[in-house]
């Protein structure tokens, strides 16, 4: 079975440790993070998390995040094109809040694990399973998140790096099997889920996005705040990410655009549909009923 193959049936590995790994510390950490990003940061408990955004003053994108609550700090994942500008971000507006950043990107292995039977690798592997979305459970030195990068079920291990090829071992031996990264994206794209670096990014408006689990509304102030909220009172979205598929086998570029001012944002071909998925803003004047 090959990576392809084993995410849509089975379980498959993929090396993720290139994305940042931002850890927050001190009393302010969570008075900080709600009122840097879009969700309730604020109400949750050790072992839970969420997807959020942050934003600019405008409103718009400038990074999605996995916040992930641990007892002492909170763990932040984020792609690899947010790393940096995430953490000068934070740090910008550290002024006399008790909080310490610390980017652990090079000590930390990511590994994600994906597909239908990820659950019972991670099992087989003696791994703890976290229940809910976004919630972590330690595993001796690494930590286990439910989280995907593909839409499919999944998790990622947080390991120290001198772990990692220990660890791969141990999930190959459970059944995993290692796919690359065009595997993952094309998954990816058959699920429609969006990552920041293509379909997300500073041009665009967190509504636009569609990602609605990323947004509190009555969560009180925070950066970018009052862009959401006329858009949200004024209805005032003019264009949204949507999942496609096009009868190709081609797939189009980025910024391809197509009629009705549809815009692709990342895409390709799927051999499962034998056809083309795809990403794209579209414009709500054009959206199906």
């Amino acid at each position: 079975m090959n990576g392809y193959e084993a995410l849509r049936t089975g379980a498959a590995w993929l090396d993720l440790s290139a994305r940042g790994k931002i850890k927050l510390t001190g009393e302010d950490r969570a008075r900080l993070l709600h009122a840097m990003t879009t969700n309730h940061v604020q109400q949750l408990t050790p072992g839970a998390g969420c997807y959020a955004f942050f934003l600019t003053t405008q409103g718009r994108i400038l990074s999605d995040v996995n916040i992930l609550c641990r007892p002492d700090h909170f763990l932040l994942d984020l792609e690899p094109e947010s790393r940096e500008k995430i953490y000068q971000h934070l740090d910008r507006y550290i002024i006399a809040d008790d909080v310490t950043l610390e980017d652990v990107t090079p000590d930390t292995a990511t590994i994600a694990v994906e597909g239908p039977k990820s659950g019972a690798v991670l099992e087989a592997a003696g791994a703890p399973i976290p229940e809910a979305d976004y919630s972590s459970a330690e595993w001796g030195a690494r930590l286990v998140a439910r989280l995907s990068a593909t839409g499919s079920p999944g998790f990622f291990i947080f390991a120290p790096t001198s772990e990692k090829e220990q660890l791969l071992a141990a999930l190959e031996a459970a059944g995993a099997v290692a796919a690359d990264a065009e595997a993952f994206r094309v998954v990816r794209l058959e699920h429609g889920r969006a990552r920041y670096g293509e379909d997300l990014s500073e041009r665009f408006l967190a509504q636009e996005a569609n990602q609605p689990h990323a947004l509190h509304f009555s969560k009180g102030c925070y950066l970018g705040q009052e862009i959401v909220e006329r858009v949200r009172s004024r209805g005032q979205v003019h264009r949204v990410l949507m999942p496609l598929q096009l009868e190709a086998k081609e797939p189009p570029a980025a910024g391809t655009k197509l009629e009705g001012g549809t815009e692709i944002t990342s895409a390709a071909y799927s051999p499962a549909l034998d056809k083309v998925v795809a990403l794209a803003y579209v414009r709500t004047a054009n959206r199906a009923v």
